[in-house]
């Protein structure tokens, strides 16, 4: 049990760099590198699953591109939509837009995760503490025959033969 909760609370950790780490990095580089221009929403699927825009005031005019997701999230817009997006401009195919690009929504699932990871790492520290407690507090089978003993009952094993 104690090996499981300290597993489980080493898979949410990947899971919390996972969702961190990625994103984190797309908006360094973009910050560092990346250059503004101004986009049109030519397709945006229901969900949305995809944002795709067509960059028009840049040296990459024309290129149309699917803007990446922060944490699993895509700006809400429309069809015919302006935008101001940055791109890198060594690989266009990493934009995101500029508003996000200065101030990244929370990541929700990176949060989330890690508190599913601080709840797993404190029931397993319960349960060694639990565990210490028990092991330090059990009566031996000599207090426990001896009692029985003293009070005139039969003998009484805690394990079996």
């Amino acid at each position: 049990m104690i090996l499981t909760g300290l597993g489980l609370f080493l898979l949410c950790v990947g899971m919390v760099l996972f969702f961190l780490l990625p994103p984190r990095s797309l908006v360094q580089d973009l910050r560092s590198r990346g250059v503004s221009a101004a986009a049109t929403v030519v397709g945006v699927d229901s969900n949305p699953k995809y944002v795709k825009v067509r960059l028009v005031s840049s040296p990459q005019a024309g290129t149309e591109v699917k803007l990446w997701d922060y944490a699993g999230m895509l700006p809400e817009t429309q069809t015919g939509a302006s935008m101001i997006v940055t791109y890198d401009p060594e690989d266009p195919s990493r934009i995101l837009t500029q508003s996000w690009v200065k101030d990244p929504p929370t990541n929700l699932p990176a949060y989330g995760t890690a508190a599913i990871a601080a709840f797993f790492l404190l029931g397993t520290v319960a349960l060694v503490f639990r565990r210490r407690w028990i092991l330090r507090n059990w009566p031996s089978d000599d207090s426990v025959a001896g009692s029985a003993k003293a009070h005139g009952s039969k003998s009484v094993r805690l394990t079996k033969p």
